[in-house]
């Protein structure tokens, strides 16, 4: 038990680093798509540190992907209220999602960026939540952000807890 609370505290930290700068700038430093990467950080913490580029580039192919996929096809139109069924604005924006899925998907798997949570990313941005040129630039300041903190929290959460890496049952 010892172990799955200090997965979740260990994320938890990592969120409220990005939550306080959200918090001090009134930008939006905190979407869905990060609360993935930052359990994937706290969870596999023993992982060889190095990976760390995939969840970066991940979310960037994402952010970018997403952002050509809403300009081309979905420009204008946003999803936080549903358009009414089979209407111009609703074909706007799934197409938007489709492209940008599939741009995300083929562009992570050629540049071995795979990180699956950036799929959130692309389709954050495609159906127009977060779609503007300093919203998905903030998007990838967040995940770098997120990344960097990660060495400092590891730092401290061994220093509180005792160890870095949680004992899971079979280990």
């Amino acid at each position: 038990m010892r172990q799955h609370v200090e997965t979740g505290l260990y994320a938890g930290f990592l969120f409220a680093v990005l939550g306080f700068v959200a918090w001090m700038s009134g930008e939006p430093f905190i979407f869905p798509s990060l609360g993935p990467s930052a359990f994937m950080l706290a969870f596999e913490r023993r992982r060889d540190r190095q990976q760390v580029y995939r969840i970066v580039g991940g979310h960037l192919i994402g952010g970018v992907a997403g952002f050509v996929a809403f300009h081309l096809l979905g420009d204008g139109a946003v999803i936080t209220a549903l358009p009414p069924a089979r209407s111009a604005e609703e074909f706007h924006l799934v197409a938007s999602a489709v492209v940008s899925i599939v741009l995300t998907s083929w562009a992570m798997i050629a540049t071995d960026m795979i990180h699956a949570p950036a799929c959130a990313t692309t389709l954050i941005v495609s159906l127009g939540l977060l779609s503007t040129p300093t919203q998905v630039v903030i998007i990838v300041v967040s995940i770098v952000l997120l990344v960097a903190s990660d060495t400092a929290v590891l730092f401290l959460f061994k220093r509180v807890v005792g160890r870095s890496h949680p004992i899971y049952s079979g280990e």
